[in-house]
């Protein structure tokens, strides 16, 4: 063993609590921590080291050239992206999850059988949720691997409609998929996928400031398919307004006719933890595939979000993503492992952040950071609504409020407001596009965000928009 590795080794406890001094101070002024970095060093290509420096001088040469570029992204006033907090808990099962360095795949068996703690962790998201164990879930790195992963079961089933098997044959011909408003990472999993991301059968919206599927129209696509059997995405809660289909109609049409239902529901599904704003999510539960992502709403560090398929498809999952040398016999769920039921073959324990994290603070606690989420919202979208130089472009339904100057003859003017207010490293939000008009999203899923921060967001916009004027 090498000098500087041996002695890293013998003081580990000493190098963590470097770490975890440097961590701690970070955590404890998250709040003053700039949210954009202005004055970007210019890199240079470092020399490899011949015998490397040890972990204590890896850390200072890292705070003298990184540290500075480190934005508080996970801080109660960084509204871009849906980017959620780290919550204590979750931090301390992260920890963890380096340190135990598990290989998740197994629940029974000699080795690692820590996916017993991944289901577990699916089981406590299905309760969260208020969702039924028909569901079989797993973790995957984000919203656009879940949206991969569900809807490249979705295609093994709309292949086995065709009399084919997609998995073993691959694509050929055309596959139908329906959507109004699907999200980016739809898109671009349907373009990995095969299925082509130029085949959406684009569904109106309905009339207004909505992103909604209009149902209406949605059947009348269906009925011109003629029967043939489609991929459904739809959304459960979209980027720009938090909107969401109609669970309910849709649930009445796919009692009519023979399609795969997806929602996406990444961010929005934790309406769900709400008793005022549950509603929204009333009839998900039919749906064949839904997407969650864990490190926005949840809170949890990235990369983190599960996909959810009902058991009933265990067959055609396995199908899909079996590894070719291990055929299985039988009932899958007997012998599970999820190297046969999801893309990586390599995988850390995502599932102890989230674990830890809903086991610290239960229902009633996402309830709060929910519940807290959305009334900030709110305020800021009702103080927005009154102001002199701000309006919205769509009502707050949740917890994303999407904005514009109040001059529509301003609207060239829109993205130097916003390249503005970012480098005051106050705040920071991300540009749009709604309804024909250049807008700003500021999206609130931190658990750490209060109304001191909106009061210092909405005065930091109202300084930032008299400069420019």
């Amino acid at each position: 063993m090498k000098e500087h590795l041996k002695s890293d080794l013998a003081q580990i406890d000493y190098l963590l609590d470097l770490i975890k001094k440097q961590g701690v101070e970070y955590l404890n002024s998250i709040a003053e921590q700039p949210t954009s970095v202005n004055d970007i060093p210019v890199w240079e290509k470092q020399v490899l080291p011949e015998s490397g420096h040890g972990t204590e001088e890896a850390l200072k040469i890292f705070n003298q050239r990184f540290k500075p570029t480190i934005v508080g992204s996970s801080g109660p006033r960084y509204l871009g992206f849906v980017t959620g907090g780290t919550t204590p808990a979750s931090i301390a099962g992260d920890w963890l999850t380096t340190i135990y360095d598990q290989n998740t795949q197994s629940t029974k068996g000699q080795g690692d059988i820590s996916a017993n703690i991944e289901l577990e962790s699916i089981h406590l998201i299905l309760e969260l949720l208020e969702l039924p164990h028909s569901f079989l879930g797993g973790f995957v790195t984000g919203a656009t691997m879940s949206n991969f992963t569900c809807l490249a079961v979705a295609r093994q089933w709309l292949g086995k409609q065709q009399g084919r098997d997609i998995a073993k044959e691959g694509i050929s011909g055309t596959m139908k998929i329906l959507s109004a408003t699907p999200h980016s990472s739809s898109i671009k999993s349907l373009s990995v996928l095969g299925l082509g991301s130029n085949n959406i059968i684009r569904v109106k919206t309905i009339e207004g400031d909505r992103e909604a599927i209009d149902v209406m129209d949605l059947e009348n696509e269906i009925t011109q398919l003629n029967g043939l059997p489609f991929i459904l995405i739809s959304s459960g809660g979209t980027v720009n307004t938090v909107d969401f289909d109609d669970f309910k109609e849709i649930k009445r049409l796919k009692e009519i006719y023979n399609f795969w239902w997806h929602i996406d529901a990444a961010f929005g599904g934790f309406a769900a933890c709400s008793d005022a704003y549950k509603h929204l999510v009333e009839g998900w539960e039919y749906a064949d595939s839904i997407t969650v992502d864990c490190h926005k709403w949840l809170n949890v560090p990235y990369e983190s979000a599960v996909f959810l398929i009902k058991e009933q498809y265990k067959m055609l999952q396995v199908e899909t993503f079996q590894n070719s040398n291990a055929p299985y016999l039988g009932d899958p769920l007997e012998n599970f492992g999820y190297l046969n039921f999801l893309p990586e073959n390599s995988r850390r324990l995502k599932a102890l952040p989230a674990w830890f994290s809903i086991m610290a603070y239960g229902k009633e606690g996402y309830q709060s950071i929910i519940d807290g989420n959305i009334s900030l919202a709110k305020q800021l979208g009702h103080w927005l609504e009154n102001s002199n130089d701000f309006k919205l472009l769509a009502p707050v339904r949740l917890n994303t409020v999407c904005f514009s100057l109040k001059d529509d003859e301003k609207q060239d003017e829109v993205g130097k407001f916003l390249e503005a207010l970012n480098n005051t490293g106050k705040v920071f939000m991300t540009p749009t596009f709604y309804n024909g008009k250049k807008g700003i999203r500021a999206a609130f899923v931190n658990w750490m965000s209060t109304e001191k921060d909106i009061q210092l967001i909405f005065d930091t916009m109202n300084e930032v928009v008299k400069e420019i004027k």
